[in-house]
């Protein structure tokens, strides 16, 4: 099969190239770029880009799609749809499900259920310990010969730090990732939302930022000490944008994710209970915001990912203490950070397709996040001007529950495809 995205903007930071063209598919790979020189035939699909923003596929390092034993809150028939209709071509599914992904032989069936009824590309993160209970570590090895292609107990803090030590050092002989959820939980298990002025009006008890400083600290000085590759998920906090920013001064490898409702909400959006605004780490205040936003322009944070989590409706729908923590992110991700941060001219086009594909597929060590010759035919066509209110009653996702319900947002994926197979055009996934 061939397919031409004719007269696009394409934009590829892994090439730093950001000019008008086509772009070329044949056989599921990249082709030819900009200058296409072959014609079409009759076999030849052919969309007319004009207008429209040609890119790699996004990619996302961190989302739940609650499969095995958790299918009422989604699976992954609805969350890999959700995440085509978001411009994604790739997620990687955390494993805290039920049971939990802690072994070789749930890494490969997941995997093969990921290709029988995924619409995008799956990469598995396997535990870090055997039940994320962090006091034994998993088969770390056998899951990084079987896939996995990182390891997290994201969802709980690893509170022993010989653990994590033990767990950076057994990962580094394979050259495996591990993904940290970063809250000391004797600091922050209490709490329902950021600790602070809002907090202290609503009368709720706080989660304080320090949690996460102290724990990404001691994070940072771990990988330091064992010279093992840890990743921060969900930055949230000043303090651990500095401790990271520091700790890549001193050499340590170390990379970090921050999330389009930390960018882009307030502890503010928490005022009127709405359980959809409940989520950990939780939203901060504005001085927060924008350290995250510097540590985005300068490298400190590198990626952007979803932290997609859903719930069932009657999950969410009770008091907000009680609410589980989490709300969808797939579908509304691409359209926040464009109306949060590229239309107020605070992120080029090129840094958010760099945040959101190129730079997360680097960590990850995936073949995607580009367009260079030869590589997957994972792309995305993004209109960055269209307007659209956010309707969860629309979504793919199992997941209804989102912050920006109602809310206008300016940009949007206008197609998905995903090894050049057309998988969401105009809003819709096809089966």
């Amino acid at each position: 099969m061939k397919l031409v995205l004719k007269g696009g903007r394409i934009i590829d930071p892994s090439q730093q190239l950001d000019e008008i063209g086509d772009v070329l598919v044949e056989d599921g790979r990249i082709v030819a770029v900009v200058n296409v020189e072959k014609k079409a035939d009759k076999t030849t699909t052919v969309i007319d880009a004009s207008g429209l923003v040609v890119a790699p596929g996004l990619v996302d390092m961190h989302v739940h799609l609650r499969e095995p034993g958790l299918e009422a809150k989604e699976d992954i028939a609805s969350g890999t749809r959700a995440a085509a209709a978001g411009g994604y071509t790739t997620v990687c599914p955390m494993p805290n499900t039920n049971p939990i992904i802690d072994n070789a032989i749930l890494v490969a069936g997941m995997k093969e259920k990921a290709r029988e009824e995924g619409v995008v590309n799956i990469q598995i993160i396997g535990a870090l310990s055997k039940g994320q209970q962090g006091k034994e570590l998993a088969e770390i090895g056998d899951m990084l010969a079987n896939g996995a292609v990182a390891l997290s107990d994201d969802g709980h803090y690893v509170e022993s730090a010989y653990i994590l030590k033990t767990g950076l050092e057994y990962a580094g002989t394979f050259g495996g990732l591990i993904i940290s959820h970063a809250e000391e939980e004797s600091l922050a298990g209490d709490g329902f939302m950021h600790e602070g002025a809002v907090s202290a009006m609503l009368g709720l008890r706080g989660r304080p930022a320090v949690a996460e400083d102290i724990a990404v600290a001691r994070d940072c000085l771990l990988a330091e000490y064992t010279g093992g590759a840890i990743h921060i998920a969900h930055v949230s906090s000043a303090g651990a944008v500095e401790c990271i920013r520091q700790a890549k001064q001193r050499g340590v490898k170390v990379t970090a994710e921050v999330t389009p409702h930390h960018l882009t909400l307030t502890d503010k959006a928490v005022i009127g209970f709405n359980t959809a605004t409940k989520v950990n780490p939780p939203l901060r205040s504005e001085e927060h915001v924008e350290a995250l936003l510097a540590g985005l322009k300068d490298g400190t944070l590198d990626a952007i990912a979803t932290d997609h989590a859903p719930h069932a409706f009657e999950e969410k729908d009770m008091e907000f203490r009680y609410a589980p923590s989490g709300f969808a992110g797939l579908e509304t991700a691409l359209g926040a950070i464009l109306t949060g941060l590229y239309h107020t001219k605070k992120l080029t086009l090129s840094e958010v397709i760099d945040k959101m594909a190129t730079t997360p597929a680097r960590i990850l060590g995936l073949e995607a996040g580009t367009l260079k010759m030869g590589a997957p035919a994972d792309i995305v066509l993004i209109d960055t001007e269209q307007e659209w209110t956010v309707d969860s009653k629309n979504f793919y996702t199992r997941g209804k529950c989102t912050p920006y319900e109602g809310k206008k947002l300016r940009g949007k994926a206008v197609a998905t495809i995903v090894g050049g197979r057309i998988v969401m055009q105009g809003g819709e996934v096809k089966e």
